[in-house]
């Protein structure tokens, strides 16, 4: 029921590779002028876009920086109208950790305290939730699920998916217990956990209620339950992570329900009180810029830093794949880009007996270098760093009036 397993030694590059997503933004080299790509592109006119809320000649300048980065896909949508879009649309790519706020959107369908419900006060222990090999301890077992959905728990055990994250959750957690509720850390065991929840409770694969709840009212074209697989690390711990393949349309839709309260047309897809949880519940992360607050699963900016409006919130995974909902500006925004060569590239790399740490960093600064810049690679495939992803959000703020 629970899907296809890919093994640790399987799922290897995807765990190490989520260490750029706490790549330092003060490590990376500026990006240099990349050409702009060969790709299909799409704006809205002049007087459409300025209807909406953009200043026309600015959305030609978030255009062109797109076609020069190597995003696959990016819609910018408002008012459910498409402002710009760039590339194929409706080809779906990994989305790495934004498979959070898939989850966070089933766990808000099943919230209650009845068969086959999630109640969000019940402890670990009340849900007989344990790990392998390590055991939780008695105070770790008084984590709640609203702890797990909160990044709270407070819980340092390794898990799935999950390198290149360890040395921010000890510096956040420290090898001791933790009172559940007391320190936030962005924590894949909480997630994961939270995947066992879910599909223990509900009888329910995450893929399963994704497709039959969400994905088919939403009228989402290129999912399916296929579309889910899972990894697995049961050498230090047995919960695992569901990774999820998503189109940049279908993550449009699902961007567009939550904009819209949950709705989607006359039918609640998801809980009004559960997205507004997203922003009324959120945690400060104390880390400035795109990811100042996490509530529920979402990242939220500080507007101070970005000029995003308050009360915005994305979905955020690696190589800089998101889902912005900004309901001030009646807009979302998605950016994907395929790290497949980039995971490629790196497994090379790797089975040459280069540290696996040393041959991403090498790989994604390379392209930093210009002697690198004209190469198929550097141009089509290279790892989209945070400074490059900061400057599009600044493009794209500066378009809007």
């Amino acid at each position: 029921m629970f899907g296809t397993v890919r093994t640790r030694s399987a799922g290897i590059a995807y765990t190490l590779l989520a260490l750029f997503c706490a790549f330092p933004t003060s490590t990376a080299v500026a990006a240099p002028a990349f050409q702009p790509r060969n790709v299909e592109t799409f704006r809205a006119t002049v007087n459409e876009a300025q209807s909406l809320g953009w200043r026309s000649e600015e959305i030609d300048a978030v255009i062109d920086y797109v076609t020069r980065m190597s995003t696959d896909s990016f819609i910018v949508s408002t008012g459910g109208k498409i402002v710009a879009t760039v590339g194929d649309t409706h080809v779906p790519y990994e989305i790495h950790s934004m498979r959070k706020a898939m989850l966070s959107a089933v766990v808000g369908q099943h919230v209650g305290d009845g068969p086959r419900q999630i109640d969000l006060d019940a402890s670990l222990e009340e849900l007989g939730i344990d790990d392998v090999p390590i055991p939780l301890t008695a105070l770790q077992k008084q984590a709640t699920v609203l702890h797990l959905l909160r990044s709270m728990s407070g819980i340092n055990h390794g898990a799935a998916a999950s390198a290149g994250l360890t040395e921010d959750i000890d510096r956040r957690l420290g090898k001791e217990q933790n009172q559940p509720g007391t320190i936030w850390a962005y924590n894949n065991w909480d997630y994961n956990a939270l995947t066992t929840v879910f599909e223990t409770r509900t009888g329910l694969s995450v893929a399963e209620a994704f497709e039959k709840d969400v994905a088919t009212p939403l009228g989402m074209s290129e999912f399916s339950s296929t579309s889910v697989h899972y990894l697995a690390d049961p050498a230090v711990s047995r919960h695992r992570a569901a990774m999820f393949r998503m189109s940049a349309s279908d993550l449009l839709a699902f961007g567009r329900m939550y904009l819209n309260n949950g709705k989607m047309g006359s039918q609640q897809v998801i809980p009004e009180n559960w997205i507004a949880n997203i922003t009324g519940k959120a945690v400060e992360t104390g880390i400035e810029g795109l990811r100042s607050g996490h509530g529920f699963l979402w990242w939220l900016p500080s507007p101070e830093d970005t000029g995003l409006p308050p009360g915005t919130y994305f979905a955020w995974g690696l190589g800089n794949q998101s889902l912005f909902v900004i309901p001030d500006w009646d807009t979302v925004i998605v950016h994907q880009s395929d790290t497949t060569a980039f995971v490629e590239k790196w497994m090379g790399m790797a089975e040459d007996g280069i540290p696996a740490e040393e041959a991403l960093l090498k790989i994604a600064l390379s392209c930093m270098n210009s002697s690198n810049a004209s190469t198929d690679f550097c141009i089509e495939d290279r790892f989209t760093l945070r400074p490059e992803f900061d400057g599009l959000i600044a493009t794209i703020v500066k378009a809007h009036k």
